[in-house]
């Protein structure tokens, strides 16, 4: 069941599906290039059915679409807006837990929101308690790595993912690594689309973990 009637002082739209099944952990689903809040719902209840879903909609638009920060080009972020909207990520996740009574959120974000998960972790690294990163990239590289000591991270990468060369994903689970998640990168037969065997990945990996 959507729940409708939202906090007022949440500042995204957003949708909130409550949990079923309360020991499970919280997701925050965090959708790619000209998705929504409703994009990735579908895809949370089938890897964490029963958890409490937060999905936000990125506020910023490139084309019409919705993303969650702005880019200068296909691969070129604008930095300044991307910690800036990071920050903000931070600051309704936090606010969101406390309107819904939510326990800390894993994120599982796709392309654009895979990037803005990881500008989190690496900016409010008490903000999440893992993370699903699919067809992300680093980035940045901040000046001094932040602890993420035993936070859990699932890399999911496509072979043939046209956006995402193979060297930019093992940058990105290279720099979690170093800041000490508990990084497992997978690459999978697959371009820059979700295919099964993400959703198969993403299940088994969030089963271990409640």
């Amino acid at each position: 069941m959507v729940k409708t009637s939202q906090p007022t002082d949440l500042s995204f739209v957003h949708r909130f599906e409550p949990a079923t099944t309360p020991a499970r952990p919280p997701l925050l689903l965090l959708h790619g290039t000209g998705g929504d809040e409703n994009d990735l719902v579908p895809l949370g209840a089938r890897i964490a059915p029963g958890s409490a879903l937060l999905s936000p909609r990125g506020k910023v638009r490139e084309n019409g679409m919705p993303r969650f920060f702005r880019r200068i080009a296909e691969g070129v972020f604008d930095l300044d807006d991307l910690k800036a909207r990071a920050h903000e990520l931070g600051d309704f996740v936090e606010r969101a837990r406390a309107a819904y009574a939510l326990e800390k959120p894993i994120a599982v974000g796709f392309s654009n929101g895979a990037n803005v998960a990881t500008a989190l972790m690496l900016l409010r690294p008490e903000a999440l308690a893992g993370a699903i990163l699919m067809r992300g990239t680093a980035p940045f590289a901040p000046d001094e790595l932040p602890d993420l000591s035993g936070v859990p991270v699932l890399i999911l990468s496509g072979s043939a993912d046209p956006l995402v060369a193979a060297d930019r994903a093992a940058a990105l689970a290279d720099l979690l690594s170093r800041a000490g998640a508990e990084v497992s990168a997978m690459e999978i037969d697959a371009g820059h689309g979700l295919t099964p065997h993400d959703i198969a990945l993403a299940t088994g990996w969030l089963a271990k973990r409640g």
